[in-house]
């Protein structure tokens, strides 16, 4: 019975960011409530097959109102005049699944098993965590609100500095704000701390600092829930964070003792992640256990600086020291990874950052790969199989020859005209590109750091980004026009 309001509770997760434009907060509210009722139900002992029953109506139901059409390598994509009801995120992005928590915490035991998430993957659910490919139109009511007749260099016009944090002591190497969240922001330095920020209200904070790691840290994730972060250090290992604590709940140590560059949560199981080292290795770990999967380890040409997975978790992407890109398929119940694709950026020199979106515009469904390399430039690559095969679609210009780089999709991006990405740069600036203009993409470009500037993030609602630097400086800038708060 519980593998079925799993499924339902799933179903809903997914459909989920279509409801409420804007209003991230009732999303969260409404699956939390939706989740209570399904667990009730569940314990009511109704017939199973009622609940089945319930689930296939359900389905077709949400799949009648919002759309699914499977991934196409090029070929027609259905295109529907309805509104595409979304929030702060892409609509294909990550489901809000608070209940893909950690099973070793106290405060969240209703995991997902591999048994459960077997059946969600196999089942009735197979098609709809495959992909949503719903087209917004320009007669979309949610991208009317959300673009508000601006042009994207409008969009992203910035009306000064919001707050600047200057509490780590050396060099900020990440920064990200929460899932669907407007007011916390996380950092990561190379003097082996984290710190945990509340940017709004004002005065804005630094709530606490997370201490443990031996030597600098290179990488984090938050949790789908935001409870927990995942770090990982040059100390060899990997750390899971309770947040509300300010404590370290697990310390994991490479298998190979080797400097850790790079982690990344499974997209739909938390309790499910990868890591990659100095010495060229990928691993998936069990995060309950601390080890690795059988056939989940992988070697590639490289020190491992980037990964991302694909929004349904299938293909996972690396990018290392020696210019390549590896993709790979896994599977979500045993972990194993095979190997894929493989595609070289530029000969010898790091790739240090992979995003992964589903959409890049308005009109259609475009599965792209947002690459920095250190060669002076933002690559952008068009997703063209189901395995991760990759084919260059744009460049564009930044300055990084030697810094670890990154960049973010805008998460607002699919439903306006035009699209927009942002990237730090060794030249100190922060620079916003609109990816459908052929001539003079550059939108914006925000001047205030005095050091060149490794990595960028929104918020949820892009009223608020920020940035951070080689020398330890967090700039909160703010969007001029949106409401904070």
């Amino acid at each position: 019975m519980a593998a079925v309001w799993q499924q339902a509770l799933a179903l809903d997760a997914k459909f989920n960011a279509y409801r409420t434009p804007n209003n991230p907060q009732f999303r969260t509210l409404y699956i939390r409530r939706r989740s209570q009722l399904l667990r009730e139900c569940a314990k009511s002992g109704k017939d199973p097959s009622v609940r089945k029953d319930h689930l296939h109506i359900r389905a077709q139901l949400l799949n009648a109102r919002y759309g699914s059409p499977a991934f196409s390598d090029g070929g027609s994509i259905r295109s529907r005049s309805i509104s595409l009801r979304s929030g702060g995120r892409s609509g294909l992005d990550l489901p809000n699944f608070d209940k893909l928590n950690l099973s070793d915490s106290k405060k969240h035991r209703r995991n997902l098993s591999s048994g459960s998430l077997k059946h969600i993957f196999e089942g009735p659910m197979k098609r709809v965590f495959d992909s949503i490919e719903v087209v917004p139109t320009d007669e979309a009511e949610a991208s009317r609100a959300m673009a508000g007749g601006k042009t994207v260099s409008e969009n992203y016009a910035f009306a000064g500095m919001h707050h600047i944090f200057d509490q780590h002591t050396a060099a900020v190497t990440n920064v990200k704000f929460g899932h669907d969240d407007k007011t916390r922001l996380a950092c990561a330095s190379l003097d082996g701390t984290l710190s945990i920020c509340q940017v709004i209200p004002d005065p804005a904070t630094v709530i606490c600092m997370l201490r443990g790691h031996a030597a600098g840290v290179t990488d984090f994730v938050f949790s789908l829930s935001n409870d927990v972060i995942l770090s990982v250090s040059l100390d060899a290992t990997a750390r899971v964070w309770d947040i509300a604590a300010g404590k370290c709940m697990r310390v994991i140590e490479d298998s190979m003792a080797a400097e850790l560059m790079s982690c990344v949560f499974h997209p739909l199981n938390n309790n499910m992640f990868v890591t990659g080292n100095s010495k060229c290795f990928v691993q998936v770990l069990n995060i309950s256990t601390g080890k690795g999967y059988k056939g989940g380890s992988s070697k590639v040409t490289g020190k491992v600086l980037a990964l991302a997975f694909d929004s349904t978790g299938h293909i996972l992407w690396t990018g290392d020291d020696k210019g390549s890109i590896h993709s790979f398929t896994i599977d979500v119940n045993s972990g194993k990874l095979i190997k894929a694709r493989r595609i070289t950026v530029c000969e010898g020199l790091p790739v240090t950052c992979i995003s992964a979106r589903s959409w890049i515009s308005r009109e259609a469904r475009d599965p792209s790969l947002l690459v920095n390399c250190c060669v002076n430039a933002l690559c952008l690559f068009k997703i063209i199989s189901e395995d991760g095969a990759l084919q260059l679609k744009k460049r564009f210009p930044v300055k990084q020859k030697r810094s670890s780089i990154r960049s973010t999709f805008c998460p607002l991006m699919s439903f306006r005209q035009g699209a927009c990405v942002i990237s730090g740069s060794e030249d100190m600036c922060v620079y916003f590109f609109d990816v459908c203009k052929e001539s003079k993409p550059c939108v914006n470009k925000l001047l205030g750091h005095s050091a060149p500037v490794l990595d960028v993030c929104f918020n949820c609602d892009e009223s608020l980004l920020a940035s951070c630097d080689e020398q330890g400086m967090v700039i909160i800038w703010k969007r001029e026009g949106k409401q904070i708060g």
